[in-house]
């Protein structure tokens, strides 16, 4: 149980840091100087848990395996970074903003889901999503 649950526990504490720390980042710093010390702190931290990861294959080994994946990722990261540092500078609620984002998030993924990942879908979670639409409309208002 506690394998099922840890993650996502991981993923919204992880997510609250993230956005505190986005809509509280200062006006006046240039985005990408404040990037280049998350970034460092991450690739500094993100080094000393590859070694210390225990897994089949090393931490230097597993290089060699990898794919377009990691370097796409990058770029999407950057992406979501920026996004969200200029959506807080320009005045979106730290609670409305990450929640339209999250919200038109999950609904682009459930085609892709289905169409990319033969992943199912039910009558529940399609109506599930059609409130989330609804409640996207809502909270714009």
């Amino acid at each position: 149980m506690l394998e099922y649950v840890f993650p996502i526990v991981l993923i919204v504490i992880s997510n609250i840091a993230y956005n505190i720390c986005q809509k509280t980042t200062p006006q006046d710093v240039n985005p990408f100087s404040a990037l280049l010390i998350t970034y460092t702190t991450a690739a500094v931290l993100t080094v000393l848990a590859g070694f210390l990861y225990k897994t089949d294959k090393s931490f230097l080994h597993s290089f060699a395996k990898l794919n377009w994946t990691s370097f796409v990722l990058g770029l999407a990261i950057v992406g979501l970074e920026v996004g969200y540092l200029m959506a807080y500078r320009v005045g979106w609620n730290i609670g409305v903003g990450s929640l339209v984002a999250n919200i038109i998030l999950a609904v682009m993924l459930i085609p892709i889901g289905i169409l990319f990942f033969n992943e199912g879908f039910t009558f529940y979670q399609i109506f599930g999503a059609l409130m989330c639409i609804c409640g996207l409309i809502l909270i714009n208002k």
